[in-house]
């Protein structure tokens, strides 16, 4: 018993007819979709170097939405179940050649047939399994480089250097003050105004001092002239007394 033809097989189909190109070429093209889901065989057509696949492309495209708005079916779940090229029309031309003779020319044309059906239910049972599968392989790839990354997360927090307090003494070497000459406020008591003086507050202390110093030897050595001259101003006087003493 012959089984089903062609033109009579259940399915969402798209025709284009008349179109420019020879059944062969489109049957080259059509042979490497049959049987295939509906999405691979749109991947092949693109892919496709031969012009024929653009315009089958179209066709197999225009199947699908017709299967989604006119039977109501699921696009992911649909294949070609048959596709196959008629001859169209030729259509003749003349050509002239030598000695007044013509050459026929044939353009021909093909009609395009593509047939869309659903899945049967195994393939879909298999397709969602694989979909599954490859789901939660993906989760546990998330998760395990989540994993690792908190593991190295927290690895460097635990292997980080300590760090000390800046005291600025790599800045000023010669002006770095050592932690036991510190003296704060609740160890020693309230601070008084001694406690601020500088180095260069002593310095002027002592400066002050000398010139003090200074300034008192000066007024020594002043005296110890006075002194001097008054009393040879007295010795003078003696003499002078002596000798009109003497004189008398």
């Amino acid at each position: 018993m012959p089984g089903v033809k062609t033109n009579e097989r259940e399915g969402t189909r798209a025709v284009l007819r008349h179109s420019r190109m020879s059944a062969y070429k489109a049957r080259q093209v059509l042979d490497q979709i049959r049987g295939l889901d509906a999405d691979r065989a749109r991947e092949t057509l693109d892919l496709g170097d031969r012009e024929a696949a653009a315009v089958i492309g179209k066709v197999l495209a225009s199947a699908v939405a017709n299967a989604v708005h006119n039977d109501g079916l699921d696009a992911e779940e649909l294949f070609v179940s048959a596709c196959y090229a008629d001859e169209g029309s030729t259509l003749k031309r003349w050509r002239p050649r030598a000695r007044g003779r013509a050459t026929r020319i044939r353009k021909r044309t093909c009609h395009v047939t593509i047939i869309v059906s659903r899945l049967p239910e195994d393939r879909i049972a298999r397709r969602r399994a694989r979909q599954t599968a490859a789901g939660a392989q993906r989760s546990r790839r998330v998760a395990g480089s989540r994993r690792n990354r908190r593991a190295e997360t927290a690895t460097d927090e635990t292997t980080a250097p300590i760090t000390e307090h800046d005291t600025g003494a790599d800045a000023w070497p010669e002006d770095a003050v050592e932690a036991d000459d510190v003296i704060t406020e609740t160890e020693a008591g309230p601070l008084e105004d001694s406690d601020f003086e500088t180095d260069s507050d002593a310095d002027d202390g002592e400066d002050a001092d000398s010139t003090d110093d200074a300034i008192d030897a000066d007024d020594v050595v002043d005296s110890i002239e006075d002194d001097t001259d008054s009393d040879a101003d007295a010795g003078g006087e003696t003499k002078a007394k002596s000798k009109k003493e003497k004189g008398k």
